[in-house]
């Protein structure tokens, strides 16, 4: 059997509501949509699913409401194999919920109403000393609050355990969230935000990746969705490009690699490789509808030249 690292992800728990569109509406505008679909998403569930499907024994801290979108997702975990045993479920909460309209081309707009996960706090990351230790890599995201982001960053390099921090949805970051961090992962909007720095070539993203390795990030990496991603580290600097596909829906693309770069940086691919094998998931995720729905397994990757 093949080697299954421990990936411990942190993050947002959601329940997709997805109307398909030939267009988005103006504002003031109703328009008929097509399809409905309800999918279980968001960003720390999507990553924590993705790594799982692609080989890592995942562990996951989340939070869900006691109703029915918590109790769908929580079996959802389970089946995808994921210990739950950090995941809770508050009474008082509703269960995150995001409203995701995706248009003709497979772009989309999303709104998330995050309940629960706005109670993620600083004490659930405490309170998981055991798997900061055991992890191979950590990955967290920017669906829960900033000070329990920070406390996973800082909890990692205390425990000397490399954390990729994927800053989505984009916002602004204070310093301490970049000093001695192992792997930071933006998209082209999340890295200008970031640096101030407009991606436009492969010049203008080198620059904005040198910025955040500036600022003291070991590894960076930008995804530029069709374009690849732009690899900046001490060893190695340039854009790896992607498979060109005809996109349906983008819907947790960058999720996707995220989870499936944690598992091959785990498994002791270089860097390099890690990001092949990311952008490979995140390419055939592309050509699916939906969040979850969309993430493929190690065996459909492995079919894929």
């Amino acid at each position: 059997m093949d080697y299954k690292p421990k990936i411990l992800v942190i993050g947002s728990a959601n329940m997709d509501m997805v109307i398909q569109s030939d267009h988005f509406p103006s504002p003031g505008e109703t328009i008929i949509g097509g399809k409905f679909s309800l999918i279980p998403g968001g960003k720390g569930a999507n990553q924590a699913v993705a790594a799982a499907r692609v080989g890592g024994e995942v562990s996951f801290i989340s939070k869900l409401g006691k109703d029915l979108f918590g109790e769908t997702n929580l079996e959802n975990f389970k089946n995808e194999g994921i210990d739950t045993s950090l995941i809770k479920q508050i009474p008082d909460q509703p269960s995150g919920v995001a409203l995701i309209t995706v248009d003709s081309s497979g772009e989309n707009t999303i709104i998330v109403a995050p309940g629960a996960n706005s109670h993620i706090s600083t004490v659930d990351i405490q309170a998981a000393d055991s798997h900061f230790e055991h992890a191979a890599i950590i990955l967290t995201q920017l669906e829960i609050p900033l000070p329990t982001v920070l406390s996973c960053i800082e909890k990692a390099k205390k425990k000397g355990k490399p954390l990729i921090l994927n800053p989505a949805p984009a916002t602004d970051l204070s310093e301490a969230f970049f000093e001695g961090l192992f792997m930071i992962t933006p998209n082209e909007t999340e890295a200008e935000l970031l640096t101030g720095i407009q991606i436009r070539d492969d010049d203008s993203a080198e620059s904005a990746a040198k910025a955040l390795f500036g600022k003291g990030v070991q590894n960076v990496i930008i995804t530029l969705g069709a374009g690849g991603a732009f690899v900046y580290t001490e060893g190695f600097k340039g854009r790896i490009p992607t498979k060109k596909v005809q996109a349906v829906d983008s819907t947790a693309a960058g999720d996707t690699f995220n989870g499936a770069l944690a598992v091959a940086l785990a498994k002791g691919e270089s860097i390099e490789k890690a990001v092949q094998f990311a952008l490979k998931a995140a390419t055939l995720s592309v050509q699916r509808m939906g969040a979850q729905s969309s993430i493929p397994t190690l065996e459909e990757l492995s079919l894929k030249n």
